[in-house]
């Protein structure tokens, strides 16, 4: 029974942060109908200011966060001014190379100018020490931070997005772009603040997972995929769908676990020749698979 509470416990924290990750390629797709191929470039760029920020600086790894969320607001505002508003004028295919192209662009920067090694935080207030829940489970306090402070960043955007008039615009504009214009809401600066705050949950996300994940310029094609599995699975453009999706996948990663628990507990031994640890993955794109094609629109899709 240990071994699942602690699968589950960690696989619900984890799920936290990946629903934050998640939240930006939902807000960018949902107000423009655009997919972001680059979003775990993005992801990459949070976790190098996070760490390089908390390096420089000597600042604790925690306090980063706001220069993350800067440098991806600004991200996302110049890669939609520079870049992707012209991919607008062009058909489906352009948007979808075209951010393909944007992730190739980034990736390839981030090894000319940090090389392809693996870097980590090793130092924090919050580094090396964890809880002790009971019932077995020993919580790492740099996860469970970052979960609660992902949910924190999570509420602010649902706040942004449902109780102020920037939101309610941002709302207008991805239920009918046309129709917002005619009534006097600046679409495009609409769009541009869709990419910034998409950017900044993401680069947010970052900070707080390098934390506890050591980042290189190719963590974003994991990450990618599984913001997509989330994304599907929550519904393209739910914000709501995006969190409690999250939680689902952060559990999924946590199946080697839960696979553990069920072997020991029936004394399979033809579970316990089963390496899992190396397939945790190929179950979140399978259920990704699974929803795209049982249910496109997720499972609190908003938009027809």
């Amino acid at each position: 029974m240990d071994i699942l509470v602690s699968s589950l416990a960690a696989g619900i924290l984890i799920g936290m942060v990946l629903a934050l990750m998640a939240l930006g390629l939902t807000i960018i797709f949902g107000v423009m109908d655009i997919v972001n191929f680059a979003h775990g470039e993005f992801l990459m760029i949070g976790m190098y200011a996070g760490l390089l920020t908390a390096q420089s600086t000597g600042m604790d790894p925690i306090l980063t966060l706001p220069v993350a969320a800067a440098v991806g607001f600004l991200l996302g505002v110049i890669c939609y001014f520079g870049f992707v508003k012209f991919l607008l004028r062009g058909p489906m295919v352009a948007q979808l190379l075209g951010t393909f192209g944007l992730m190739l662009f980034l990736r390839n920067l981030a090894l000319l100018v940090f090389g392809s090694e693996d870097k980590g935080l090793h130092h924090g207030i919050l580094v090396g020490k964890s809880f002790d829940v009971g019932m077995g489970v020993i919580i790492p306090a740099t996860k469970l931070a970052a979960a609660g402070l992902s949910v924190l960043a999570f509420l602010a955007v649902w706040i942004l997005m449902n109780r102020t008039k920037i939101g309610k615009a941002l709302t207008a504009t991805a239920l009918d772009g046309q129709g917002a214009r005619y009534m006097g809401i600046p679409t495009e600066r609409m769009n541009a603040l869709a990419w910034g705050i998409g950017g900044t949950s993401v680069t947010v996300a970052g900070a707080l997972l390098v934390n506890f994940w050591s980042v290189n310029p190719f963590v974003g094609i994991l990450f990618t995929m599984i913001a997509f599995a989330i994304v599907a699975l929550g519904g393209f453009g739910s914000v709501p769908g995006a969190f409690f999706a999250g939680l689902v996948v952060g559990i999924i990663t946590e199946i080697p676990g839960i696979w553990d628990f069920f072997t020991y507990t029936f004394n399979f031994e033809w579970m316990a020749n089963v390496p899992m640890t190396s397939f945790k993955y190929m179950w979140v794109y399978l259920a990704y698979f699974v929803i795209m094609v049982v249910r496109p629109r997720g499972l609190f899709g908003w938009k027809h």
